[in-house]
């Protein structure tokens, strides 16, 4: 099930039902495996919650570190650097989508790499800098066409192409 309803032009951040992600946010509780937590930092991110998000988020990290794949932690990373993010830790979650990014592109994880550059982009959209945007972005389209990546991730990132365009000549972003 998809909780996100689109995205705001503005932003690129995510529409949400918020009751929803608080009513799926309940039925996970505490659980602890790992996908368990994944969906419970994105859910308490999306929702505002990000003290919560944090911690949950380093969690995360140590469990998938602890005993899973490198893809695992890969994912565990990207997601803490979107918590980061959102917390206006700008430099530091550039610094970890670029490990993460480089990492996945040398293990020939097309879907992760366009994953962190997707969100490497998004931090660089928050900081103005939308020349960078606009290169993360096309190279994560570039990777998710690769990889064969369902239609609303090729059009997320489209929109995030055509809003950094927008953003970086002076024009308005329209919804």
């Amino acid at each position: 099930m998809s909780y996100i309803q689109g995205y705001d032009p503005q932003t690129l951040r995510e529409i949400v039902d918020v009751p929803q992600c608080r009513e799926r946010l309940a039925d996970l509780g505490d659980q602890r495996s790992l996908p368990a937590l994944l969906e419970r930092v994105w859910l308490l991110k999306v929702t505002g919650e990000l003290d919560d998000a944090l911690r949950v988020s380093e969690q995360s990290v140590r469990v998938a570190r602890m005993g899973g794949p490198r893809k695992d932690l890969l994912r565990s990373r990207v997601l803490h650097a979107t918590v980061l993010q959102c917390r206006g830790a700008y430099a530091a979650a550039i610094q970890e989508l670029t490990t993460c990014a480089e990492e996945a592109e040398g293990q020939g994880w097309a879907a992760l790499a366009a994953f962190a550059y997707q969100h490497r982009g998004k931090v660089f959209y928050d900081t103005d800098d939308f020349v960078n945007a606009r290169a993360d972005f096309k190279r994560a389209l570039f990777l998710r066409q690769e990889a064969g990546a369902p239609e609303d991730e090729l059009e997320s990132t489209l929109v995030a192409i055509e809003a950094a365009e927008r953003r970086r000549a002076g024009a308005p972003v329209v919804s």
